[in-house]
């Protein structure tokens, strides 16, 4: 398993988001530029958490995003699938009718399995606690 390059930005531009005050517009420019994420790229991105309701979009002159939330209310989970969509490791996962051997199929089963715990986890921790975990890796450099 591994994220899309728009899940890794995704969560590289909400974290820099999550680590500034949240009265304080964001210019996507410098979101791009601090997290070296094309802009262009970002921008179809944030599209898609702004629609969640997870940044905020303010437009003019000196617009740009805040979070839409508090960091704490705002789970991994969420921000994957705002970007994505529900998160499945096959597409057999969620219609077992896409795959014939889905009714006899040990690997289908393993990766149900695998999948429940990967997306519990994901919607355990929050953009909060992978801040904190930033600034402990900050402080140690």
């Amino acid at each position: 398993m591994q994220f899309t390059k728009a899940e890794e930005y995704g969560l590289l531009g909400i974290l820099y988001l999550a680590d500034k005050d949240q009265n304080i517009i964001t210019p996507l420019s410098e979101i791009s530029q601090a997290q070296e994420i094309p802009e262009k790229f970002l921008a179809k991105i944030f599209q898609s958490l702004s629609r969640s309701g997870l940044v905020r979009s303010h437009r003019g002159v000196r617009g740009g995003f805040t979070l839409g939330k508090k960091p704490e209310e705002i789970t991994i989970k969420e921000i994957l699938e705002s970007i994505q969509g529900p998160y499945h490791l096959l597409k057999c996962i969620p219609e077992p009718v896409l795959c014939g051997k889905s009714e006899f199929c040990a690997l289908r089963e393993l990766l149900v399995v695998a999948e429940n715990k990967l997306i519990s986890v994901f919607a355990e921790h929050t953009l909060a606690d992978i801040a904190r975990w930033q600034a402990k890796k900050s402080v140690a450099q």
